[in-house]
């Protein structure tokens, strides 16, 4: 009970800290101290087989991939589901799918030293667990040690310093920030309750070595109620230039808002409702001015400015790293460049 109120007191230290706490890293920690919040390592899941590093799933363990990538600091990702033996998943195709109790979904964040060589030279940040209890869904965070053999339990959140090489042979260098259990909750809550935000069909529907993911999944048995194909929602993938630009530009603002900006979620008062599916110009932030204002609209008087980017809030808060400003405001200590490029250039290609 005395490490669990230290927990609690950390986390909430962590809290309301400056995004630019810090570097600390990965504690060794007994498992007696976290028992009641989680396995102290990551390995005691039995989700990959040794060396844990390859992430390579063992048995009931099932990758996976979606279609509009959030943005992380540009780190990388490798996804996964973990299903209890017998049990599938149901199919439904307006939210994310309904997981049995005993499911995990679980999303590694991990970094090349070179972008140009993706697969060389890899170093794991965290692992991300997100556990389906029968009362709901539990979030918790795990950072991999140095030697890269095991990920520890981390509650109170962590700066971490990385480097890597871009694609342009650039080097960049951030403090990495892993979230702390409030933070968690901040982007998983809704109407009170922590969900999932990834695992939707309009994500999942996409092909993965030449097969339709979800099909595949029916064939093996992991998902039931799957309609034909055809009639599952997709969502754009704003990294493919062949769709339209403004599927693209909803496709990124579905990702990286949407789990907050809509009807049901944390920003639901600000009357910006960023699901790719919303029709209403007004609720996408067409003319719509901010419910408050202030140093986050800078000064701006409307979200979206028909062909003018440089007077839209939207755009101004996405350009922006101060932690008063910035949008999201969790999950990234630097602006997303090309999700930038994108939706200015959606903007300024609206008819006024």
């Amino acid at each position: 009970m005395r490490f669990l109120l230290f927990i609690l007191f950390a986390v909430a230290v962590a809290c309301t800290t400056n995004k630019q706490a810090d570097i600390v890293e990965a504690e060794e920690v007994s498992d007696s101290n976290v028992s009641d919040i989680g396995k102290a390592r990551l390995s005691e899941y039995g989700f990959f087989k040794e060396p844990l590093k390859k992430l390579e799933p063992a048995e009931g363990v099932f990758p996976y991939e979606i279609n509009s990538q959030l943005f992380t600091d540009y780190a990388l990702k490798k996804r996964f589901i973990a299903l209890p033996s017998g049990k599938r998943i149901e199919f439904n195709n307006e939210d994310t799918l309904s997981f049995p109790v005993g499911s995990t979904v679980i999303k590694n964040f991990y970094y090349a030293t070179d972008f140009r060589k993706l697969e060389e030279d890899i170093r794991l940040i965290e692992t991300r667990l997100l556990i389906r209890e029968t009362e709901g869904w539990k979030a918790l965070t795990y950072i991999w040690n140095e030697q890269q053999t095991d990920a520890l339990l981390e509650v109170a959140g962590a700066q971490l310093p990385v480097r890597w090489t871009n694609e342009q042979g650039i080097d960049r260098t951030i403090n990495y920030s892993v979230p702390n259990l409030n933070q968690c909750k901040s982007c998983h809550m809704r109407t009170d309750k922590l969900s999932l935000i990834g695992p939707t069909a309009r994500q999942l529907n996409r092909d993965v070595k030449g097969k339709n993911q979800l099909v595949e999944w029916a064939h093996a048995g992991l998902i039931k109620g799957l309609p034909a194909i055809e009639n599952v929602a997709k969502l754009a993938s704003y990294a493919d230039k062949n769709l339209s630009l403004d599927a693209r530009a909803r496709g990124w603002l579905e990702v990286n808002c949407a789990h907050c900006h809509r009807a049901d979620a944390p920003a639901k008062t600000s009357g910006l409702h960023l699901l790719a599916s919303v029709t209403s110009p007004l609720h996408v932030g067409i003319g719509k001015p901010p419910v408050a204002a202030g140093k986050g609209s800078g000064g701006l008087l409307y979200d979206i400015v028909p062909g003018k980017a440089e007077e839209s809030i939207m755009v101004y808060r996405i350009a922006s790293t101060d932690p008063g400003v910035m949008m999201p405001e969790l999950g990234r200590s630097i602006v997303h460049e090309e999700g930038l490029q994108l939706i200015t250039q959606w903007i300024n290609e609206m008819k006024p």
